[in-house]
């Protein structure tokens, strides 16, 4: 678990959900987004509305991060190195359930499609699954130095922990009320705040915004429609689906149930079913539009009046529906009604006035009596249910047996600072494995911290091996010195070499590492030995001696071979 919080790959935060939050407050303590604060984007931000304010930090985020999950970032691994390294964690049926790389179908949208071929895996064998490693806050910044890449950038877990830590730091928003839900193929936020609100990837939506039925809210509906919740993430602890036990703190975990609950569900008047057939386009043909106008009735078809509010500013389900109708040619509309559709300016008023609850059978069958010209009335029932309520696939609560979890508690950060957040996670440490994962995840090390790190750069950077495959070790080591020698981590952190190698810098400690990872690649023997004194850094093998100079100021020697990984400093 040490180990993995240097490598946070899908496949490690699945078996060790406890890295998640510790990659949350990682960010916290990184300096990055405490920066943030005094960007003029953010100015009064504090005085603003729950929705303003979070809306005002998904556009700096979109702004400055995009959305990355291609193969060759982080490299591949295979199913039988995995389950290799995890069996002694999880049962391959157990994996088959709840991984979407191991055979869970759970998401019908992505298994239609094919889920190799759309993330590119079809062209390996079944066998080659990718890493997709987790980035904290100053590996997302570094995507700038990579190739077509001009901004930061992170995959969707890496976005959820950089959402979290932001809301916390930037928006004050507590701690508390802040989950992270993780699905097979997905991770997004819910805050438990008012009618809550969920942050998938780079969106921001409200409850409102769940059911506007929109392309983009339809997207990141899908996780929560189809998709069994793998973990439930939180500073109280974790329930996970598959470990008996549970961490989160029991009250606070029904608090999110409750409050997630009543944000997928919702009564359905008639702005909910305009945007059910905005998002359902096969049940518009049952549908027309009435409007009024020099003293006559005319008729629009649903098909048509969408098309038209597709190119407006103008929505139908809002105040700006009669606006939208005065943009229409007059040629679009009809002087008489259709006799197979409903109108839909007199259904409106009754659903509002006798709105459709999907949990009260009685009040779906009135519905469906009430529309029942419609040929496919039960299909179109169910859609409708389908879309105003949605029954998330969380883990259960009576199946769980609650344990007490870290107890991290921090303030507001109005009433607190970084420093203190810093000094109080390493107060922690040696009773809270989720405040010293912190520092693990943070590429933090010291002493007891590097055969961890060792471990993880040699056992689990393919890409820094690929990059080198077909270099002489001269002409490795060549190529490492003459790339920039800034790492792209803070005093006392360090990039593995996959870091290294893809953003094309590194200080000259992490430069010596990945030569290591290189040589012990090519010569599976190989015993090297590296020296750190303050500024200069020297690796050796059997044969050969190299130099590299640091500014890191570490004091100590690694010891480096197949299955041995020691640090005395």
């Amino acid at each position: 678990m040490y180990s993995s919080a240097f490598t946070m790959s899908d496949m490690e935060l699945f078996i060790f959900p406890e890295l998640l939050y510790s990659m949350v407050l990682a960010n916290i303590i990184s300096p990055r987004i405490w920066e943030w604060k005094k960007d003029p984007w953010f100015k009064e931000v504090g005085q603003m509305p729950l929705n303003k304010k979070l809306h005002r930090l998904k556009q700096y985020i979109m702004d400055n991060y995009t959305f990355n999950l291609d193969l060759d970032t982080w490299g591949l691994t295979t199913k039988e190195i995995e389950i290799e390294r995890f069996n002694e964690f999880i049962s391959m049926d157990a994996l088959s359930e709840s991984n979407a790389l191991f055979g869970y179908e759970g998401d019908k949208y992505y298994f239609s499609i094919d889920i190799r071929k759309h993330f590119g895996l079809d062209k390996y064998n079944s066998n080659v699954i990718p890493y997709w490693k987790t980035e904290t806050i100053e590996a997302m910044d570094a995507f700038k130095y990579k190739k077509h890449h001009k901004t930061g950038a992170g995959e969707c877990v890496s976005l959820s922990a950089l959402y979290a830590a932001a809301m916390f730091i930037v928006l004050n928003i507590p701690l508390e009320e802040i989950f992270i839900i993780g699905t097979p193929l997905h991770s997004q936020n819910f805050l438990t705040l008012g009618d809550g609100v969920l942050s998938n990837n780079r969106r921001i939506l409200t409850k409102r915004m769940w059911y506007n039925g929109t392309i983009l809210t339809d997207k990141a509906r899908r996780a929560l429609e189809n998709e069994n919740v793998t973990y439930v993430s939180h500073i109280s602890g974790v329930i996970h689906t598959l470990y008996e036990e549970a961490s989160i703190n029991q009250n606070k975990y029904k608090k999110f149930i409750s409050v997630l609950d009543d944000y997928l569900h919702i009564a359905i008047d008639g702005e909910i079913l305009i945007n059910f057939l905005r998002v359902n386009s096969t049940y518009r043909k049952y549908f027309q539009f009435q409007h009024k106008g020099k003293g006559q009735k005319f008729y629009i078809t649903a098909e048509k009046l969408f098309e038209y509010e597709h190119n407006s500013k103008n929505r139908i389900d809002d105040t700006s529906r009669n606006k939208l109708l005065e943009e229409i040619d007059m040629d679009d509309f009809d002087l008489t009604q259709h006799q197979d559709r409903y109108i839909y300016n007199d259904l409106e008023k009754k659903l509002n006035k006798n709105k459709a609850c999907c949990n009260n059978e009685e009040s779906l069958d009135f519905w469906k009596s009430e529309l029942n010209n419609i040929p496919v009335i039960n299909d179109f029932i169910t859609d409708l249910k389908n879309f105003a309520c949605t029954k998330a696939k969380l883990p259960i609560t009576n199946a769980k047996k609650f344990i007490s979890g870290d107890k991290i508690d921090i303030p507001d950060s109005i009433n607190t600072n970084r420093e203190w957040i810093v000094e109080y996670l390493e107060s922690k440490r040696s009773e809270s494995v989720t405040a010293n994962l912190t520092f693990f995840a943070g590429r933090y090390c010291k002493d007891k911290e590097w055969p961890y790190f060792i471990k993880a750069s040699v056992e689990r950077n393919p890409v820094s091996i690929q990059y080198f495959n077909n270099f002489s070790i001269e002409d490795v080591y060549n190529k490492l010195n003459a790339m920039d020698n800034d790492s792209i981590y803070g005093p006392g952190q360090y990039a593995q070499p996959d870091e290294v190698v893809n953003f094309e810098r590194g200080d000259g400690l992490e430069k010596s590492i990945t030569m290591a990872n290189v040589l012990l690649a090519k010569n599976n023997d190989s015993k090297i030995g590296i020296s750190a004194s303050e500024k200069n850094i020297i690796l050796s093998d059997k044969k050969n001696i190299y130099t590299f100079s640091s500014s890191k100021g570490l004091l100590g020697q690694f010891l480096i071979k197949k299955n041995v990984y020691e640090f005395s400093g």
